[in-house]
């Protein structure tokens, strides 16, 4: 299916219509067809760091259904800019198709856990990032194996940051101040745990979060492999994620 070229006025005169008749199923297609690019921007982007024999195409049909689910859900009238909510959308139908085609083995899975549970203890237990080397010795494996293993793993660490705050808090802010309040702490909280990641994770999750990079664009910008690149942000989403945990229980 081809996407439909339409000016800001048509789109906009679409949503209107769409939102006083949500059963009119031509007005919707039109508007699927409209974002279909959407989806093959996010597919595009997911499937930079996943298993080669992990199909594009299947990322981009149910992508496709959440696109559908996004447009029928939208609410046009809060003001919210659909590409932020529908990108929710579309990313989240992808990994759940993903999960449920259970790509990853159970022995990588307890591998990641391990990995992220030695990243945290250690972490507490040095109050510093822990070095490469002092990783590897508390994994008992060498060097090679480390980055292998991180290689391994970073693909599972596909979490746009966004997700942290959803998208349904940030929207309901607008007559909630408790919501908008909370959407706030969240920010705080966030920027607190990306300012423990060291110089170089910072501007990983930077470049791949905030400027839309790929890993190989990255890796061009930093001067560094894009292996190196990959375990940089695996490394950086771990941290991000203990960081997360430890003060949702502090709270």
């Amino acid at each position: 299916m081809q996407s439909t070229e339409l000016s800001p006025e048509e789109v906009k005169e679409l949503w209107i219509e769409y939102s006083r008749d949500k059963d009119n199923i031509d007005i919707r297609n039109q508007l699927v067809e409209h974002y279909l690019p959407l989806v093959n921007i996010i597919a595009g982007r997911l499937a930079i760091s996943l298993p080669s024999h992990v199909d594009t195409d299947d990322l981009k049909v149910s992508g496709y259904f959440g696109l559908m689910d996004a447009v029928s859900r939208y609410d046009y009238n809060r003001g919210n800019k659909f590409e932020t909510y529908a990108g929710i959308r579309i990313s989240g139908a992808m990994k759940d198709d993903l999960r449920a085609r259970d790509w990853i083995s159970v022995s990588l899975r307890q591998k990641i856990k391990k990995y992220e549970s030695t990243i945290i203890t250690l972490e507490g237990d040095l109050g510093r990032t822990p070095t490469d080397e002092e990783l590897a010795d508390a994994l008992e494996v060498t060097m090679d194996q480390l980055h292998a293993l991180e290689q391994q793993v970073s693909a599972s660490t596909i979490i746009p940051l966004g997700e942290y705050i959803k998208f349904e808090t940030a929207s309901s802010a607008v007559n909630d101040p408790t919501k908008s309040l909370e959407t706030v702490e969240m920010k705080e909280t966030l920027a607190k745990a990306i300012d423990q990641l060291s110089e170089k994770e910072r501007l990983v999750i930077a470049l791949y979060y905030h400027e839309e990079l790929t890993m190989k664009e990255i890796s061009q910008v930093l001067h560094l492999s894009e292996a190196r690149i990959c375990q940089l942000h695996t490394k950086a989403v771990f941290k991000l994620r203990g960081f997360l945990a430890n003060e949702a229980l502090d709270l």
